[in-house]
């Protein structure tokens, strides 16, 4: 019998847009996506990779939207921010219906709800195999959830920061409106960022060059393509320095 190989990143965490759980619904989540996330979430624990898990919350509120209509920008932000925990709630129901230990952990302090995030807890959970949903972004207005993902794949010391996006990756322009658009294998965090790319907010691409952070952009609604994107196989945009 052959063994099976190794996973090529030991500990990652994935950084889920609240888009991507929407799927093609104008809102919330669709339950065809967060139920096959949750099965690719279980394959990766059989396999002994460590999970955490950075949600956003663009699916429910997003408060620069209303910030640009008149809010208070900091009131729209700490909305957006709760709108997270709403979404990382319903991602640990799912992943617990199929017997996964899981901790949601928030920036935001709401111990009725869930644990505060404390970076020494949070790795402790992670070594002993559960997987910790992280919400609430910095806790900051301003910040997005991009740059708390940054921050945090650091924070735990992550292998790799992989970004589920509606795409296959990164491309030289928006594929759905040129056709002609190419994609990149391969990028360095500079290219990103000169070429203004868009694949995440230049606060976090600067963060994880400045501290090593390797990034893959990955299409989420693809079968399979999470566990193949932590064996290693090439099938996003990886991002290096």
């Amino acid at each position: 019998m052959t063994d099976q190989p190794a996973p090529r990143y030991q500990r990652v965490l994935l950084k889920l847009s609240g888009e991507a759980l929407m799927g093609d619904q104008a809102f919330g989540i669709d339950p065809a996506i967060i139920f096959r996330l949750a099965d690719d979430i279980l394959a990766l624990r059989a396999m002994g990779v460590e999970v955490a898990i950075v949600v956003g919350g663009g699916n429910i509120f997003r408060g620069e939207g209303l910030a640009k209509a008149g809010m208070d920008r900091v009131t729209g932000d700490q909305m957006g921010m709760l709108a997270t925990v709403m979404n990382g709630l319903a991602m640990q129901d799912v992943l617990e219906q199929r017997g996964l230990e899981v901790r949601v952990m928030s920036a935001l302090s709401i111990p009725a709800v869930c644990e505060s995030f404390i970076r020494r807890r949070a790795i402790r959970h992670l070594e002993k195999g559960r997987i910790v949903i992280l919400v609430g972004g910095t806790g900051n207005p301003f910040f997005t959830t991009d740059s708390g993902a940054s921050l945090r794949a650091i924070e735990i010391q992550a292998n790799i920061m992989i970004k589920a996006t509606k795409v296959d990756g990164i491309y030289n322009a928006d594929p759905v409106k040129d056709p002609a658009a190419r994609r990149y294998d391969q990028l360095t965090y500079n290219a990103a960022l000169d070429q203004r790319l868009g694949v995440m907010d230049a606060t976090a691409i600067v963060l994880c060059r400045d501290q090593g952070m390797p990034m893959m952009v990955i299409d989420i609604h693809a079968p399979n393509n999470l566990v193949r994107a932590v064996m290693g196989e090439p099938v996003g945009t990886l991002v290096t320095a």
